[in-house]
């Protein structure tokens, strides 16, 4: 498949990825052909749509081993972090008030964690260490008999580190609290063997792996749904968390884009991983890069570096033209500040602003890495050129 921009290399795949044509395919129909509301009950155009829910609902259950009352669908990972979130204070916080989180999560945690403290929840906010790695002691000395819930997301969508969910699940069981994981950024690129039996509340989005946008799932494990209040009010769907019409065509992309990713994972899981690697060890030749997270599990698909004595911003806007790169979340790349997550890391304000993050996918290419480290390297060596800081330089 050609990307968009044939002259430029995408290499943003932990922003979004492109909606496989196989899986547009299968969602066309029902736009227009099977347009039926699915709780339409009296008449084929709603039977018809009413099959394709059960069926799409049926394939992501099987596929993630999950029962079908253990998930429901959302406009995506956002609004199921405002939801759980939100839901479980809104019900709990007269006998538990206590959320606990980390300080390099995703902003939409960060963000609704902020707003809920106003509402009165008490929130730590956990340290980490260099490598992302939450601090495991830490956790442990703030569990309290207060504790609502530890949200703590599976795999960091700038670094790709991924936290110990087994050891976080142990202690949230032991304290008899709740597990909620922000996943958006796991499904489809590693295994979720264990995942399930870990976490009580979970999220997904369709976008991040070859599925469409504006769709995402919430995972809801049947022991914990009654801790939590409900979404949308409003005709009872959803086992009356969420209500609204479904939207077929996006449910149906999501339960594909799953099922196929699954399909695929472990090839390309191993593709990713040899295609990363290429590119860590081409721009680690690079003198003064640092590979943030080099020591603890990542994502294969993901490479966060940062580069001595380069203005980030000069350097994004000079690959722009032939490279699709980021320096962070594409949900934050409007803020003026360095990186929250690279800084929670304790790296320096100056260093984090230097810092690019390479997220590699499906239609990645070793010829595209290979003209990535060219492009990268030669637009450093040039900007140094004319850097007194880096003339001066202790060697």
């Amino acid at each position: 498949m050609e990307l968009g921009y044939s002259s430029q290399i995408y290499l943003d795949y932990n922003a979004t990825t492109p909606c496989k044509e196989s899986v547009v395919k299968e969602m066309l129909p029902y736009f227009n052909k099977h347009f039926g509301n699915a709780s339409s009950s009296h008449h084929p155009f709603g039977w018809l749509a009413k099959d394709a829910l059960d069926e799409s609902k049926n394939m992501i259950s099987k596929t993630l081993g999950i029962s079908q009352k253990e998930f429901i669908f959302t406009s995506g990972s956002t609004e199921s972090i405002n939801s759980v979130l939100k839901g479980l204070y809104k019900k709990n916080k007269s006998t538990r008030n206590h959320i606990i989180t980390s300080k390099a999560e995703h902003k939409a945690v960060l963000d609704v964690c902020e707003f809920l403290e106003k509402e009165g929840a008490k929130v730590t906010y956990l340290d980490v260490t260099s490598d992302g790695l939450i601090d495991i002691k830490q956790l442990e000395s703030e569990l309290s008999k207060d504790t609502l819930v530890v949200s703590i997301m599976f795999a960091n969508n700038e670094t790709g580190v991924m936290q110990p969910l087994d050891l976080i699940s142990q202690l949230c069981k032991k304290n008899r609290c709740l597990l909620f994981s922000d996943a958006t950024q796991a499904l489809g690129k590693t295994e979720m063997n264990d995942f399930f039996k870990q976490v009580d509340f979970a999220c997904f989005s369709g976008h991040k792996l070859y599925g469409p946008k504006g769709v995402g799932i919430t995972y809801i494990k049947e022991k914990s749904a009654v801790y939590l209040d409900s979404f949308i009010q409003g005709g009872g769907q959803q086992s009356a968390l969420r209500g609204g019409t479904y939207n077929i065509p996006a449910i149906i992309g999501i339960a594909f884009a799953i099922v196929q990713a699954d399909q695929r994972l472990i090839e390309e899981k191993k593709r990713l991983e040899y295609l990363r690697n290429l590119l860590q060890n081409g721009l680690s030749n690079i003198e003064e890069s640092i590979v943030n997270g080099l020591n603890v599990d990542r994502l294969t698909n993901t490479l966060n570096i940062s580069f001595k004595y380069i203005d980030g911003e000069i350097l994004l806007r000079s690959l722009s033209t032939s490279l699709a790169v980021s320096n962070g979340s594409a949900c934050n790349s409007a803020g003026v500040n360095p990186s929250h997550v690279l800084i929670a890391m304790g790296i320096s304000p100056t260093l984090a602003f230097s810092s690019l993050r390479f997220s590699l996918g499906l239609y990645t290419s070793k010829k595209e890495i290979k003209n990535t480290i060219t492009l990268v390297s030669k637009e450093i060596a040039k900007q140094r050129e004319s850097n007194i800081l880096w003339e001066r330089r202790e060697v």
